[in-house]
Order: structure tokens, then sequence, then C-alpha cells
């Protein structure tokens, strides 16, 4: 049954001290899913600090600065199951100086869970992070409102949190937004329903996320296989197999469609889709399979087979939303290597047309400076076409990563737009 499971990955974002860490430690330690090894060494560490009990904090504060200060810095990915779904938990940083780690954790989850302080409500970090949330198009918005029991359980400081965040939320392109009351010291909603919130009558925090459909969440209308490697396989049985092996982006395969190669612009159809296992009648996101085609076509890494009545845009000027995430600031017109699925290029900065202010989210339209954790929007010109989609179409063919050449360190992550 586990095998069958549905893969959710969700990240959590909130200030500082909001409770990140203790949410997703009374995660582990409610739903059963820690070693007794590790419970052992946290319960140890917790008694050297002097706390009563066990410090759920530290499941996840793995640096030893981070334990130091009380505080979270990278991002710390967690992996539990329960009988009903895996899960992936990103755990990220609430200062504003780390909010590029925000954006890597948040890159490829299905759920964003934002914490607010129940005691302070909506906060300028808590914009930041619903905008973040919204321009990476993370389809499901959990909006846990921790520390009620500081608050005395009161439903209408709950409500009135309600209330502020969605007159934020409302200017973003946020689709589905859930609110539970919680206290992750105390566990009250977060495995177990809360005995002290009986006018809460949702459902806790980790029901919500076993039961939150996300199979529609990926791009199951525009077929995209990016070629990774040429297999030529020579011993018996495969003299003659050229296959082109790599990981499904979007859409669905099948033997006998008409595809077409890009940029090439062939056209041929879809012969056969293996595996390890042996051959498929379909294959979708995220599968791994090999494709070989009826016509002997010459295709590379980076090319990209599509459904011929489908076709992504195939361009060297693009308009993307940019977060820079390196400590150097960018470089006037230096080139750079994009990543763009399997296809790797060499590209240029051509122009900022504008630049986020993170606190107030508005835009500032005279400033070409780029520096660590700035979001903007820039016009890049690469060497050779890239088969795009915008990203709110589809966030595997739409993203788009620049590498410095000279260090090898990835400097700026990017949305299509």
């Amino acid at each position: 049954m586990l095998d069958n499971n549905q893969l959710l990955r969700f990240t959590t974002a909130g200030s500082v001290d909001d409770g990140k860490s203790t949410l997703i430690g009374r995660l582990l330690y409610d739903s059963k899913s820690i070693f007794e090894d590790q419970l052992e060494a946290i319960e140890n560490t917790s008694k050297k600090k002097g706390h009563e009990g066990v410090d759920l904090a530290l499941f996840t504060d793995g640096l030893r600065d981070e334990r130091e200060q009380g505080i979270t810095i990278d991002v710390a990915y967690r992996y539990f199951t329960t009988p009903k779904r895996k899960f992936i938990i990103a755990d990220t940083p609430g200062h504003i100086q780390y909010t590029r780690n925000m954006v890597t954790g948040a890159s490829t989850a299905n759920v964003a869970t934002i914490l607010i302080d129940a005691r302070h409500g909506v906060i300028e970090q808590t914009k930041r992070h619903a905008f973040i949330a919204s321009l990476l198009q993370i389809p499901h918005v959990i909006v846990c409102v921790n520390k009620m029991d500081l608050v005395d359980f009161s439903e209408d400081v709950f409500n009135k949190i309600v209330n502020q965040f969605e007159s934020v939320s409302s200017k973003m392109l946020v689709k589905d937004v859930r609110f539970i009351p919680i206290s992750a010291l105390h566990g009250d909603n977060v495995v177990n329903r809360s005995e002290n919130m009986p006018w809460y009558q949702g459902a806790p925090m980790l029901h919500t996320l076993e039961t939150m459909h996300i199979s529609s969440d990926i791009n199951k209308v525009d077929a995209r296989f990016p070629v990774q490697t040429i297999l030529r396989p020579q011993r018996e049985g495969f003299i003659d197999y050229r296959g082109y092996a790599g990981r499904v982006a979007s859409g669905i395969f099948r033997p006998g469609d008409e595809v077409t190669v890009m940029p090439s612009g062939f056209n041929s159809k879809i012969k056969t889709i293996d595996t390890s296992n042996g051959q498929l009648e379909e294959a979708h996101a995220p599968m791994s399979i090999s494709i070989t085609l009826e016509d002997d076509i010459d295709i590379s890494r980076g090319d990209m087979i599509v459904r011929s009545n489908n076709k992504p845009e195939a361009t060297q000027d693009l308009e993307v939303m940019l977060c820079w995430l390196n400590n150097s600031p960018a470089k006037p017109r230096a080139k750079y290597t994009i990543k763009h699925t399997t296809n790797d290029q060499k590209a240029m900065i051509k122009e900022v047309v504008y630049k986020i202010d993170i606190n107030s989210l508005d835009r500032i339209n005279d400033d070409d400076s780029l520096n660590m954790n700035d979001i903007c929007k820039v016009k890049l010109r690469t060497t050779k076409p890239l088969m795009i989609d915008s990203y709110r179409e589809n966030r595997t063919t739409g993203s788009i990563i620049l590498i410095d050449d000279s260090t090898n360190e990835t400097v700026a992550a990017g949305m299509v737009v």
C-alpha cells in the first residue's frame, strides 16, 4: 500500500519564532515518525539546554548555529510516511536575509504552510511569504495560526487574522487557501483535534495534508519530454535499439502519438515507451522512461519531444521573474549558463524591467542592480532557442536557473512569464 502512496511536498514559512520547526517536530513526534535513537538524542540535548520536556524544534534545526541561536538558517528536509501518503517537508528560515532559502524550499512544493503568531497577526514577513508562494505558483496554501494557547484559544482572534490574510491574498494568485488554528507546542489541531477549540469544525493539519487533492496539480495537457540521453545498448536483442531517455515533464505520451522533435521540427510517431520493467501503454509526469520513434532522427540531449498539435514556444528572448540567490551582485551584461530542463545554453541579462520591494510589494522601476534576495523581472537573451512554457502553465518547462561559469555557483532562479 505504501508503494502506491502519493508523494506530497510541503514547505513551512513564517517569521522568526513563529514555531515552524516546533510544528514539524510535533508532526513527526505525534505521527510516530521518529526513530528511537533520534528521539533519545533529542531528549538528551533538550536536558542539556534545561528544557523540562522534548524540544521539538531540534528535530529539524540540524546546524550547530541553528541549535545555538534557536533559529532556522538553512532549508532542512525531513521525510515521513503515514498509511495514506508520503511526505517531504522543507523547513525554511524566517529571517529576511534568508528569503532565497524559502524560494529554494518552495520551488517544488505542492503545499505552502504559512505560520502566523496569533499574538501578532499578519505582519510584513507574512505578506512576503504569501507573495513568494504566489510567485512560485504553489497550488495550495495552509495558513496555520499558531500559539493559540497564548491568546486563550480565542475564536475572535483567529477570525480577525483570517480576515487580515484574505485581504492580502486577494491581490495575489493564490488558488486554494485553508486556515487552521493550532498550538504546535501542545499539539492542538496538528495531528489530533483540539479539545480547547470546539468552535473550530475543520480537520487537523495532518488530516488536511493527507486528504488534499493534488493529482490535478500536474499539467496533463501539454506533453513535454526533455531528452536526457540516448540509449544504444550493444547487446543481443538490442542491436538496432535507439531510445531517448528522460523524465516526462508534463502531459501524457502513448505509442502511436504523433510527435515533433524540437528545435529541429522533425515529425515522427512514438513506436514504444520502455522502462526497466517492460513496455508501457501510457506514460505521464513525473515518470522516467525511454521513448523509441518510428523514424531515425538526429536527437541529442537538450532536445524536447512534444505533441505535434501542442508545441511550446521556441525563443531566445525570455521575460523572467528572477530571484537572485548569490552573495555577489549580478555583473552588467555578463554571460551566465542558463539551465532549462536538460538544456544548457549561454545567456545574458539584457535588462532589469523592475524590481519588487520585498517589504511593500511595490515595483521599483529605476534600479538596475541585482543583489542577494532581490526579486525582479528581467529580459534574458540566450545563444540558442529554448523550448519554454509560461511558469503559470507548466512549472517544469517554465523554470530556469542561472550558473556563474567562473565559480560554478547557482546565482539565480527564474520563472518564465
